[in-house]
């Protein structure tokens, strides 16, 4: 059989995930070259700061700052910069030049990952993502190629493994949110500034690349619903072990069916609560999982390390391998499944079950007129539980009492508005929380 030429690897970024990639294309070529079936050459690596500090020692002759001439002439590029610009100009400049491009950019993919995927099917390129929606655990190539013969009709990911440190801390410890964040911080797993992550900015679009291939359909990132944990505090927490559940940020991609048949999705990042008993509530520490639901092949999880740079490494030199097995077999690119078309509706929209906790008057008839209000909101109560919180003294009934409302299925929209005639009304003193119930 004679030996396919040397395929010419550009790698763009040597961060955390970039030097690691580097570091084991340069140490398992031969071993990745048996596996691809072709020698893989790394042609360079471009950067910003050629002095720079890496986390991994490289040969300086591999770098440069120049990225465009780099690309010129490779058979694989690699980005792995982060951000919106320069990467997607770098991305479509590959796509122009011929070569397959591997990325870990879901920011990218998330807002333009329509124009990525349209051009590189103009060219015959394919664009491989495995490790961008949730590091190291395989749940592109699933949803994309496996799942392709099925009808997905949900995912449930735990797709942030910050965000879900902090939660799971805050669970098993007691410890307060900012106590958590900050030593999260010290250990790498937040960013200086956390915002993409426990604002749920992160979560928000790998939900959107998740939703994208699951339902064959281009989910912009403004469809995607997005709230974040910065508002879930040690009472919410211990509520939430009292009533069974744990508090998780889900990103959730669900297929709705109204009555006339027609299909819509719906994608959203929020904290909810998971009864202890799914498999979602023991993912601990800074570990990923994705749950998908599908009509044949039924409930499927997918675990692991959801961050990191040699973790990350891994599903990229995945990826860089079918790049290699493709280009020695020949064709042109798959390109992506997106035509079914179908709209994602608003939050209101959805349809699932709730805990309200309010703050309300401890006196006679209180109950009766918050069940009154939920009730006229089409919002059926599942359990309820008082708890005096602050007893007057001078009276039998007086001071405040803590309501615990778990309700039955409701329409988002039907909930909101009937917790704002709750708070509006003379017996609720706060609402202290409202918390989506999801997983059964």
């Amino acid at each position: 059989m004679t030996e396919y030429r040397t395929l010419r690897v550009a790698l763009l970024g040597a961060g955390a995930v970039g030097s690691q990639v580097a570091d084991l294309l340069l140490k398992h070529g031969d071993e990745l070259a048996d596996r691809a079936g072709a020698t893989l050459e790394l042609a360079g690596i471009a950067v910003r700061d050629l002095d720079a500090k890496r986390d991994v020692d490289l040969p300086r002759e591999l770098f440069t700052t120049d990225a465009e001439t780099l690309i010129v002439g490779s058979d694989i590029v690699i980005e792995l910069m982060g951000g919106i610009e320069p990467a997607r100009t770098q991305v479509l400049h590959a796509i122009a030049s011929g070569a397959d491009v591997v990325t870990a950019n879901k920011a990218l993919l998330a807002t333009h990952g329509s124009e990525v995927f349209e051009a590189a099917d103009q060219v015959g390129a394919e664009v491989y993502y495995e490790a961008a929606a949730a590091g190291a655990i395989p749940i592109i190539r699933p949803l994309r190629d496996s799942l392709a013969g099925d009808r997905v009709v949900r995912i449930m990911g735990i797709v942030n493994g910050t965000t879900n440190y902090i939660l799971d801390r805050m669970d098993t410890e007691g410890a307060d949110f900012a106590d958590v964040l900050a030593q999260a911080q010290e250990l790498g797993y937040a960013e200086a500034d956390p915002t993409a992550d426990v604002e749920g900015y992160d979560a928000a679009q790998k939900a959107a690349i998740l939703a994208s291939l699951a339902f064959h359909t281009t989910v912009p990132l403004d469809a995607v619903h997005r709230e974040g944990i910065t508002s879930v505090d040690a009472a919410m927490i211990e509520s939430a072990r009292h009533a069974g559940y744990v508090i998780k940020l889900l990103a959730v991609c669900e297929r709705l069916t109204a009555a006339d048949g027609s299909e819509s999705i719906s994608v959203r990042v929020y904290p909810a609560l998971v009864d202890r008993s799914h498999p979602l509530a023991s993912v601990h520490g800074a570990n990923n999982a994705v749950f998908v639901q599908a009509e044949a092949a039924g409930d499927l999880m997918f675990y692991g390390a959801g961050a990191g740079g040699v973790q990350t490494a891994s599903a990229v030199l995945g990826d860089v391998v079918s790049a290699a097995r493709r280009h020695i077999a020949g064709g042109v690119g798959v390109g992506e499944s997106t035509r079914a078309n179908l709209p994602a509706v608003p939050i209101g929209h959805v349809i699932t079950r709730y805990q309200i906790t309010l703050e309300v008057d401890d006196k006679p008839g209180v109950l009766a007129t918050v069940a009154g209000i939920l009730s006229e909101g089409r919002v059926s109560i599942a359990t309820v539980e008082q708890t005096v919180i602050e007893a007057d003294e001078n009276t039998q009934t007086g001071g405040s009492a803590r309501l615990v409302i778990g309700t039955h299925k409701a329409r988002e929209q039907d909930l909101s508005e009937t917790v704002e005639r709750l708070a509006a009304s003379g017996v609720v003193e706060r609402v202290v929380s409202v918390l989506r119930v999801e997983g059964n």
